[in-house]
Formats: structure tokens, C-alpha cells, sequence
């Protein structure tokens, strides 16, 4: 038998046309069944920048004003469910030096949408305010034992004074969870009533991180959009408020608004700077 004869040069490419597709669909396949990656844009705390990683139909490609970013936002979300309305605001300090740390909590005017359960560390005539002012936990020695089993039902923690001793013992529990108690942010009190109220009454705490990025939830696309403005008014003067004496440069030098699920929109630094005649337009 003589040697095969080559096959003519248009079977060889419709062979090699069928052996593609069956390694794209195969390809195609293996994505299905690979679970999604987390989107930039689907965490908060890089709602700044969001934009470089969206398409470029996406990308904000102006500065907006507030009432713009917001009707933004609200109009690209299509999660089924209600959305939290993240600020993220690039600060010109360097966390890294204990003279330009930024950190401190504001009541919002509106509220932020999301149920809040407090834990109180309290004994006697305290917890006895502590839950009739609305807390969902309220204990000592107890709490502690909780916690040290990995039982942690509580979003935020406030604690008397003469109970920080036994709250130390957690500390390196609640502490990576930002839920040590801390009189600079007025959940180390005497009047737990007052603290658990203003916790569920729309509080919100922030923190520039390493990066000099602050962020915070500002209500919920739900809101109507003179709600989310005026919290976002609250909030930039309270961050505003806490600029460290050491920072003489530019303090606000980014700012992006963006919803849970969303993309982000780049924001007019005048409109969010209270020491600027456009802030708020």
C-alpha cells in the first residue's frame, strides 16, 4: 500500500477550523462552570478606582457635580436588591504617621439604610438603659465567653468605661474587626443609652486607610436623591472637620461615588470641598 495521499488543502483547513471551535467550546465551558471573579467595582473600598477597570462605555469621563453623580448611580444600578451608596475619598495625608491619621464617626441626617445591631459591654443600671435604648447584646464576663468562641452577632460594640478591662481580653478578637470600643469615636461611654441610639440611628464611623482612601456607606440607592445629597453634605464636613493639623498640602484630592453592584463616577472635588463656593453643586 502506497503512502496516503495529503488531504486537499481545503479539507486541511476546515479540519483545522473544526479543531478550534471544539477548543473554544471547550474553553467556553470550563468558564461556565468557574465562579465569577469578585468586580473592582462590586467592593467598596475601591470605589475610587473603579473606572480604570470598567469598560470604556462605563468610564466616567468628566467630573460630575453631586446631584449628577447621584442620578449617575442610581440609574446604572440593576441589582435586585438595595444597594448601598458608597463615598470614596482620596486624602492628601499619610496614615503611616501617627500626626496625619484621620479617623472619627458623624451622624448622617438620613440615616444609612442598614440595620445596625450594637452590643454593649455593661453591667447593672447600664445595661439596663443599654436595653431599653435598643440594644441587641448586652452582657460582661458572658459577652467575653461569646466572643472568644467565635460568636460574634453584633455589627458595632460600645462599652462603659469600668468594663474596658474585660473587653481588653477580646481586643485581639474585635480589634482586625474594627470592633474594639474607642472613646475617640465615642463608643467607650458612660451614657450607653446615647451611644446604642446614635448607633442605630445612622452613625456612620470612618478611617483613611494606608492609602489615604476614606470610604462610607451614605444611605441606599432607595433614598430619595436629596437624602443621599444631604448626607454626603454631613459627612464631607465632618471629614473635612478632622483634617490633622500637620497636613498642609491638598486634602481632598479624589472623591468617586458608586453603588454596591455599580460602577463609579468621578466627582467635581469643588462640589464635595465645604471651603470651596461650589461644594454641594
Amino acid at each position: 500500500t502506497g503512502p496516503a495521499s495529503p488531504l486537499p488543502q481545503a479539507h486541511r483547513m476546515a479540519f483545522r477550523t473544526a479543531l478550534s471551535l471544539r477548543a473554544g467550546a471547550a474553553a467556553g465551558a470550563a468558564l461556565a462552570r468557574t465562579p465569577p471573579l469578585r468586580s473592582a467595582a462590586r467592593t467598596p473600598a475601591r470605589c475610587l478606582s473603579v473606572s480604570a477597570s470598567l469598560p470604556s462605555s462605563l468610564r466616567s469621563r468628566e467630573e460630575l457635580g453631586v446631584a449628577a453623580a447621584i442620578a449617575n448611580v442610581k440609574g446604572r444600578s440593576r441589582a435586585k436588591f438595595d444597594e448601598t451608596v458608597e463615598l470614596a475619598v482620596k486624602l492628601g495625608v499619610d496614615p503611616r504617621k501617627s500626626n496625619q491619621t484621620v479617623r472619627g464617626a458623624t451622624q448622617l441626617p438620613n440615616g444609612t439604610g442598614k440595620p445596625v445591631r450594637v452590643a454593649v459591654f455593661a453591667k447593672d443600671a447600664d445595661a439596663d438603659a443599654a436595653r431599653e435604648a435598643g440594644a441587641d447584646v448586652v452582657g460582661g464576663e458572658d459577652l467575653v465567653q461569646e466572643i472568644q468562641k467565635g460568636i460574634i452577632e453584633f455589627d458595632r460594640c460600645i462599652a462603659t468605661p469600668e468594663m474596658m478591662p474585660i473587653v481588653s481580653r477580646v481586643a485581639r478578637i474585635l480589634g482586625p474587626r474594627q470592633l474594639m470600643p474607642n472613646p475617640k469615636l465615642g463608643t467607650v461611654t458612660k451614657n450607653v443609652a446615647v451611644g446604642v441610639k446614635e448607633l442605630k440611628g445612622g452613625q456612620v464611623q470612618y478611617r483613611a486607610e494606608k492609602n489615604g482612601i476614606v470610604h462610607a456607606g451614605i444611605g441606599k440607592v432607595s433614598f430619595t436623591d436629596e437624602a443621599l445629597s444631604e448626607n454626603i453634605r454631613a459627612f464631607m464636613i465632618a471629614l473635612t472637620n478632622a483634617k490633622p493639623e500637620s497636613v498642609k498640602g491638598k486634602y481632598i484630592q479624589a472623591a468617586h461615588l458608586c453603588s454596591t453592584m455599580g460602577p463609579g463616577f468621578k466627582l467635581d472635588i469643588k462640589a464635595v470641598d465645604p471651603s470651596s463656593p461650589r461644594f454641594m453643586m
